[in-house]
């Protein structure tokens, strides 16, 4: 079994919202191993990133952040913030969603780049000019040296999310979290970034955690999957075993609302019918009772609990759902 880089224990985070707490994350588990990707999948508001943040300590001074975070052997929680930012490039990296509003639209691309390497190791302007250069053309960003000269507003979206993800790399990390990486993308250009991530973490030997909706994307390249639901986990398998038994009806509901080459053009897409519920009005028993079509009086009151049913595949369901039985 692949030595475990991060491990995610009991995880909680809470933020106060009027007078109610919210609990934004709530006993979230998971490991990561050295070199291996986990996907992170659920709808807005699920706590996929708010619980990526917590590991970054990205989080604001209002989140309670509870539980252990252990990276490389380091207990990430109460940290204090000092040791967090040598942890922090050279340890974990993150990729956020839109590169438009991470990158500083005043600053030219290598300039960008080389503040990114001088914050992390002693070198020289010149030294940090010729190591921006070889993150681009690592990152196969075309006419890299061209480039480094430009503003990023003089770049495609896909190419801005390269940048995004040289500056992530320029103290070489151990693990990178790509927060919705591809969402602002074209399909194209998403297939291009997850191609590039996955040769990039082959060639590094990095550790990778996709934060995502798209469970398309988690098959094609992760190794694990964690769906998340208001805030707690409610499914986990490794990828191949999640996709041929999906056992809990709200990972199966995502899986439907794929689209499908087969289905006509003009065939209406499969949804997720109601809405998220709100974190701060939560009530009694399982949260997707409002949306589920196997719910009953039992999904109402008591929420089951999110433990291991089968060898290495976790579910918290109280009537997950069969396989399906293929024509």
């Amino acid at each position: 079994m692949t030595e475990a880089l991060l491990e995610v224990s009991d995880l909680r985070v809470d933020f106060r919202h009027d007078r109610h707490v919210v609990r934004a994350v709530d006993g979230l588990t998971y490991s990561v191993g050295r070199g291996r990707t986990v996907a992170v999948i659920g709808e807005s508001g699920s706590g996929k990133t708010v619980s990526s943040r917590a590991i970054m300590g990205l989080l604001p001074p209002t989140a309670k952040v509870m539980g252990s975070i252990r990276f490389d052997e380091i207990e990430m929680v109460g940290l204090p913030e000092k040791a967090m930012r040598s942890q922090r490039g050279s340890g974990v990296a993150m990729v956020f969603q839109d590169p438009t509003r991470s990158l500083n639209p005043t600053m030219r691309v290598g300039a960008q780049i080389r503040e990114a390497i001088q914050t992390h190791q002693k070198a020289s302007r010149a030294d940090a000019h010729d190591r921006a250069l070889e993150l681009l053309e690592l990152v196969r960003l075309p006419a890299a040296r061209e480039r480094l000269e430009q503003y990023p507003h003089q770049l495609s979206g896909g190419m801005r999310q390269r940048v995004m993800i040289a500056i992530a790399l320029a103290a070489s990390p151990k693990l990178l979290i790509a927060d919705e990486a591809t969402t602002a993308l074209d399909v194209t250009t998403q297939a291009q970034i997850m191609e590039l991530l996955r040769d990039l973490q082959q060639r590094l030997g990095m550790a990778l955690i996709m934060i995502s909706h798209d469970l398309g994307l988690a098959a094609s390249f992760a190794d694990e999957v964690v769906v998340m639901y208001a805030g707690r986990a409610v499914e986990r398998a490794p990828t191949e075993m999640l996709f041929a038994h999906v056992r809990m009806p709200y990972t199966r509901a995502l899986l439907d609302a794929i689209p499908r080459l087969e289905n006509a053009s003009h065939a209406p897409l499969a949804a997720v019918p109601g809405q998220p519920p709100n974190l701060a009005l939560l009530k009694a028993g399982c949260p997707f009772t409002p949306r589920c079509p196997s719910a009953t009086d039992q999904c109402r009151e008591h929420a089951p609990a999110f433990e291991e049913h089968e060898p290495e595949h976790l579910w918290a369901c109280w009537h997950p759902c069969e396989d399906r039985v293929r024509a």
